[in-house]
């Protein structure tokens, strides 16, 4: 007789689990293009509208595998974080912190994210103010990831956040030498 182990009993674990490496995939994506995008690393016609739509693209998917990280939590036999759990920070008693860290990125995601459509009624100041907070959101992230994570110390997790990370580390250290010239042109 063989000791076994059902993955069926793990379903919804690794269903999370897999949004949230997605999650963080794609909120890597959307900081360091966002960044990008900002520092005007890439110039030319017609690029910074194309550029704006697949940063908000990347912003939406990765809001939605956040939502879905959360959500598919909710039915695991183990866990049983209930909705306060994946809403509330430190309501879940197992690696609050960790776990704060996750749920508090996931709602300023959601806040930033949806900004995008009300832009307008806010004014472009205080949009931009707003956005200044995608770095916490993605500094936020990572340390739900290796706080929290049951793949935390997986070499494969730690060679993923390292990848996803240089782009956001390229794109953030552009602008910040930007930042030292002035401010930028408008945009047109």
């Amino acid at each position: 007789m063989t000791n076994s182990i059902d993955p069926g009993q793990h379903l919804w674990w690794l269903a999370s689990r897999s949004m949230g490496v997605v999650a963080m995939v794609l909120v890597s994506l959307s900081v360091a293009l966002g960044l990008a995008m900002s520092g005007r690393i890439v110039r030319g016609p017609g690029v910074a509208a194309r550029l704006k739509t697949v940063h908000e693209a990347l912003a939406l998917s990765g809001l939605m595998a956040i939502v879905l990280h959360g959500l598919l939590l909710l039915p695991d036999p183990f866990l049983h974080p209930g909705l306060a759990g994946i809403t509330i920070p430190f309501a879940l008693p197992a690696r609050r912190a960790g776990v704060a860290a996750g749920v508090v990125a996931g709602w300023l995601a959601a806040i930033i994210t949806l900004s995008f459509y009300v832009r307008s009624w806010i004014g472009a100041r205080a949009w931009r103010r707003l956005h200044r907070w995608t770095f916490a959101v993605y500094l936020l992230g990572l340390t739900h990831t290796v706080a929290t994570g049951t793949d935390a110390g997986a070499t494969w997790l730690l060679a993923m956040l390292a990848i996803s990370t240089v782009p956001v580390l390229v794109a953030g250290a552009h602008r910040l030498t930007t930042l030292d010239r002035g401010p930028l042109p408008a945009r047109t």
